[in-house]
């Protein structure tokens, strides 16, 4: 199976976002060695680094098992793209795969993948006048598609996925805590 995961929230380094996704996708390319793994990176200003190291010893005890597809792309332009307009599926940016794992702050389209997405909290429905404007707005247009689109939601803890079914309505089925990890 090939799976396509957003690694671009690890551009800022030593965010709770950008540890969580960094340690998954590790801990995946350590242990899984039947699936491939499409990496979508994307950064108009930050180059490819986080933990390079460690990924890149992971990535070279399979290299047939991981790709990295990196853009210079500004996080502003996929928003329009992505969560507004909705269109160019991710395929068009990392090739064919089977299931796509979004992180945080865009959701792109699909041709035919399914979609799983990571939802670390809604911190711009709860406290929405302590988050800056441009956030609140990306997020909400985010997460209507994640609504809409999404097979699985990944939640890290169990008030986040309580916080999904109470504001977003989303089904329990749909809902599955993976808590953080070190």
């Amino acid at each position: 199976m090939k799976i396509g995961i957003d690694i671009s929230q690890i551009a800022h380094e030593k965010t709770g976002v950008a540890i969580y996704i960094q340690k998954l996708v590790e801990y995946l390319i350590a242990h899984d060695k039947e699936n491939q793994y499409i990496l979508f990176y994307s950064s108009l200003r930050k180059n490819f680094q986080f933990s390079i190291h460690q990924l890149a010893e992971k990535v070279q005890s399979n290299p047939k098992n991981v790709k990295i597809k990196t853009y210079r792309i500004p996080p502003t332009l996929l928003d329009i793209l992505w969560n507004r307009l909705h269109i160019m599926p991710i395929e068009w940016f990392i090739g064919d795969i089977d299931i796509f794992i979004s992180s945080d702050w865009i959701q792109p389209p699909t041709k035919r993948a399914k979609k799983a997405t990571i939802l670390y909290d809604l911190i711009v429905y709860k406290y929405p006048e302590e988050t800056a404007k441009k956030i609140i707005s990306v997020q909400k247009r985010r997460l209507r598609w994640v609504k809409k689109e999404c097979d699985v939601i990944f939640c890290i803890s169990e008030s986040t996925k309580k916080d999904a079914r109470e504001i977003l309505h989303i089904e329990e089925k749909r809902l599955k805590v993976i808590y953080p990890g070190v």
